[in-house]
């Protein structure tokens, strides 16, 4: 029977005697070993009521097992939910009743504190280990190794993905077959993925970035993964010259250039370094150019969305940007309040349509609405602009928007200025409460190792390049920025915590 996306993910693993999976200790698993694992937890799945249209969720260490469960999770048709292995239990609860899964799996040591959770919202609540070992393992080894697939088709869910959640409630963003076929394709194509690379995998799995985009274009591609089970620096230059590509968030790139291993001899042979899910430095692309060789291709994607854009293979790569819209895709800018389509170089939303974008937001329908038009268009929050040559740069998130005396301030414009100054490492700019503009302008600085920004220099620089309303009125200087686990500013957090700074006194 048909599953589309099975079918063209999974289903070409079972007679492949290739590694699809390499990993740190050098151990292989092959494409017909790994499908037997998937077959072996289809059945477990099975064996525990999961039907199609069910949600497992998972939070469990990155392993074999672990991907295996959502190749069988497609295979039965249920609807995979991967919850951030750095949740509370607490936290975990919102997303079991929210979700209402038939299943969840959780690491060994979780079980205790996730019991009166998942029995509370009816859920069966089984144990998959870091060391690939528990009681859903035990279930697994029982099963037989082949598998009836469900029948689906491309319109059905595959998936949920919540969002952070830093303002409100975190959503369920509901993506179908075709959502996740119609990016892998896409990116395949474009990032010249063959059954000849070999991506070096450590980003975690249960965000877009490392499921949806790294192990989906592996798998499409034919191409082997080194899996690890995270980001370690000792670790990834030891495995790199078995490697072909990376992809990874800004922080590696950053971890790569502190280290003097990391050269032009060691990536020689890579063919392709990608980095997102957050924003890369111009500073950093520049200077990772400078040691390896090799430009870092930056791009933009959403958990509702997968991929919006890409710099490209071929022709430049930009500093700045996240570069053009994916094929089939289509990106505008649009005025926040009106939804008027704004012209090139203008600041305004982004917005885009296409197969990649998500069905909805589960149990959220006024939610839904307010941010999926009537046309397709999905407002991602995001600000942005085009430029004259059809770059597409992120300014910031609308909600970071800063109105100062009536003026819009857009952080990011702040941030490249101050980013650019002696003794800045890097900065993030927040507005927060002023007695006389409403928000005023606050600046947060990471200082450089061995030499802190002098800040009344920067402020002189500043009145030279920012009109005044710009300028920061205040100054801040920390040893880092909070991210989350993907390495995005968390500027919720700093807005919290610095939130009298220019009402005192």
């Amino acid at each position: 029977m048909p599953n589309p996306l099975f079918d063209t993910l999974f289903a070409p693993l079972e007679n492949r005697a290739t590694p699809v999976l390499i990993l740190p200790d050098g151990t292989t698993i092959s494409g017909s070993a790994f499908f037997a694992m998937i077959a072996r937890a289809a059945g477990a799945l099975r064996a525990c009521g999961v039907e199609p249209g069910d949600r497992v969720a998972v939070q469990i260490a990155k392993t074999p097992e672990a991907l295996a469960v959502y190749g069988a999770a497609v295979a039965v048709g249920a609807i995979f939910l991967p919850l951030n292995t750095a949740y509370t239990p607490s936290e975990v609860a919102y997303f079991v009743g929210n979700a209402t899964p038939k299943l969840v799996l959780g690491d060994p040591a979780q079980i205790d504190a996730l019991t009166p959770i998942t029995a509370r919202h009816g859920a069966r609540l089984m144990a998959l280990g870091a060391d690939g070992t528990g009681d859903f393992t035990d279930l697994a080894k029982a099963q037989p190794d082949d598998m009836t697939v469900a029948n689906r088709t491309e319109d059905d869910l595959a998936a949920f993905l919540y969002t952070s959640g830093t303002t409100g409630r975190s959503k369920g963003a509901m993506l179908s077959q075709l959502n996740l076929l119609s990016n892998a394709r896409a990116l395949v194509d474009l990032w010249r993925f063959t059954a000849d690379d070999v991506l070096l995998h450590a980003l975690p799995i249960f965000h877009t970035h490392g499921l949806f985009v790294a192990t989906h274009v592996a798998l499409l591609s034919g191409a082997s993964m080194v899996f690890l089970p995270g980001f370690d620096l000792d670790t990834m230059i030891r495995l790199m010259p078995q490697a072909t590509s990376v992809m990874g968030v800004p922080t590696f790139y950053t971890r790569f250039l502190g280290d003097p291993r990391f050269n032009r001899d060691l990536t020689a042979h890579m063919r392709l370094f990608i980095s997102g899910s957050a924003p890369l430095l111009a500073e950093t692309h520049l200077d990772f150019e400078a040691r390896t060789g090799h430009r870092i291709l930056e791009r933009y994607g959403m958990t509702e969305t997968n991929m919006i854009t890409s710099n490209p293979y071929d022709g430049e790569r930009r500093a700045g940007t996240v570069g053009f819209p994916l094929p089939g895709v289509e990106v505008k800018i649009t005025d926040p309040a009106t939804g008027a389509t704004l012209p090139r170089r203008e600041t305004g939303m982004i917005e885009v349509r296409g197969p990649n974008v998500f069905q909805g937001y589960w149990q959220m329908p006024e939610k839904t609405r307010e941010e999926l038009r009537e046309n397709g268009y999905f407002q991602t929050g995001d600000l942005g602009v085009v430029d004259a040559g059809g770059y597409l740069s992120i300014v910031g998130r609308q909600k970071d928007l800063i109105i100062s005396g009536g003026y819009n301030i857009y952080p990011k414009e702040i941030e490249l200025v101050l980013d650019a100054q002696p003794g800045v490492l890097e900065s993030a700019v927040v507005g927060v409460p002023h007695p006389e503009f409403g928000e005023g302008v606050l600046a947060v600085l990471v200082p450089r190792e061995g030499q802190g920004p002098d800040v009344n220099a920067i402020e002189a620089a500043l009145k030279t390049q920012l009109a005044r309303f710009k300028q920061p009125k205040g100054y801040v200087i920390r040893d880092s920025l909070p991210r989350n686990t993907m390495g995005k500013v968390q500027k919720n957090a700093l807005r919290e915590a610095y939130a009298d700074r220019l009402t005192k006194g």
